[in-house]
């Protein structure tokens, strides 16, 4: 999802990206567009850095959030924001002790119309310390920047880099998590729709202070960028 940076818009419009240009797609949402089948015509062509990407999915159904294949828990679909998002507003308060939030990268599949991953993004998981689970990550989820698609995309072992202020502070890959056991524990009993997210295991939490930017990066994907203001 992307809008012109001379036109904002909140919901945007669902793009694809060739290179360093973004090509806008006859379709409301992501979701509408895999429920098409993945294709939509196409309209106008924007130079990449001439517009802003957005959460590409920005209202998901449901987000599940594994820590292996076996159990997952149920976070907020509310709480999406998209890359360069300032997530301190929504932080919840606490005292001076508490002002840092803990930062979890995450690999998030997207379900697409047939029940199955369709492409897989970036999740930013934010938490609180010293609030009680679930409400420590209850406020804010990063996604993006971009939707990769399966096809295009080997989760197995891809590696990320996090970055705070520009210094690397973890580097690691999301391997040995099984998706497709994943999304048939997520399935069961139960109907998944196309923007739903399944979330795996996280790379080693990072602890991030008031008016910092941080940064996932990951080959294929590109960096989703969020920051944590002072107020």
């Amino acid at each position: 999802m992307f809008h012109p940076v001379d036109r904002p818009l909140e919901r945007g419009w669902v793009g694809r990206i060739d290179g360093d240009h973004v090509t806008q797609l006859a379709a409301q949402t992501l979701q509408s567009y895999f429920t098409g089948g993945g294709a939509a015509r196409e309209h106008a062509v924007y130079p990449l850095a001439s517009v802003r990407l957005l959460a590409p999915v920005l209202h998901p159904p449901s987000v599940r959030v594994f820590e292996d294949e076996h159990s997952f828990a149920f976070a907020n679909p509310a709480a999406i924001h998209g890359p360069d998002a300032d997530v301190g507003a929504t932080a919840p308060s606490g005292s001076e002790l508490q002002s840092r939030l803990s930062l979890h990268a995450r690999l998030a599949g997207v379900i697409g119309a047939d029940e199955e991953i369709a492409g897989f993004t970036l999740l930013v998981e934010w938490r609180r310390p010293g609030v009680e689970p679930p409400k420590d990550r209850d406020f804010a989820f990063g996604l993006g920047p971009v939707v990769v698609t399966s096809d295009e995309l080997d989760p197995d072992g891809l590696e990320a880099v996090v970055r705070v202020c520009g210094a690397e502070q973890v580097r690691g890959r999301f391997d040995g998590f099984e998706w497709v056991a994943a999304r048939h524990l997520a399935a069961a009993g139960t109907r998944l729709y196309p923007g739903d997210l399944v979330a795996g295991p996280a790379l080693t939490a990072v602890g991030v202070e008031p008016g910092s930017a941080a940064e996932i990066d990951a080959p294929g994907i590109g960096a989703v960028t969020q920051f944590l203001s002072r107020d």
